[in-house]
């Protein structure tokens, strides 16, 4: 189950060498994502978030945005606190999402996942 972004380009190399070595692969993922894309690599297991493309690129943008405003120390970093804590919320929910996926829970739980 990989975390989206730079974590996933990284995560992405181990899987294909894993493959090459005989190994399944399955990667659990939220329909909505940056990265993590269908490969014949690995099967792909996705489940539906209560989130848009459009608002999680929103959410990114606002939370890079406060990297270039100016301001005093403390406003930024509260902000940026702010930011990350709203990101860590989406994780949260997405989380939650899975687990909520009782024919997705199924299937892991008969694959011995």
């Amino acid at each position: 189950v990989p975390v989206d972004g730079s974590h996933w380009l990284s995560m992405r190399e181990v899987l294909d060498s894993l493959r090459h070595r005989g190994h399944e692969i399955v990667v659990v993922a939220p329909e909505v994502n940056w990265y993590i894309k269908p490969s014949k690599n690995f099967v792909m297991k996705s489940y539906a978030v209560p989130l848009t493309q459009e608002e999680m690129k929103k959410e990114f943008q606002a939370f890079l945005q406060i990297s270039f405003e100016e301001g005093s120390f403390l406003t930024r970093f509260l902000k940026a606190y702010k930011g990350m804590k709203r990101l860590g919320e989406m994780s949260v929910l997405s989380c939650e999402w899975l687990l909520k996926n009782q024919e997705l829970i199924k299937y892991l739980e008969e694959s011995k996942f």
